[in-house]
C-alpha cells in the first residue's frame, strides 16, 4: 500500500506544478500517467490481498 500513497502523492505535486507552471503543460500529463499507473497498481494490489490461499 505504501508505493501507491508515494505514487499518488507524486502525482498530485506534479499536477500542481504542471498547472502551476507556465508552459509546462507536459508535468501535468506525467502527474496524469502516475495517476492511472498508481490506479493500476492498486487495482493488482487488491485483487491480490482478496484472494485467500486453499487448504
Amino acid at each position: 500500500m505504501n508505493p501507491f500513497l508515494i505514487l499518488l502523492v507524486i502525482a498530485i505535486v506534479l499536477g500542481i506544478i504542471g498547472v502551476a507552471a507556465d508552459g509546462m503543460l507536459y508535468l501535468l500529463i506525467i502527474g496524469i500517467a502516475v495517476f492511472v499507473a498508481a490506479l493500476v497498481y492498486l487495482a493488482i494490489w487488491w485483487r491480490r490481498s482478496g484472494r485467500r490461499p486453499v487448504r
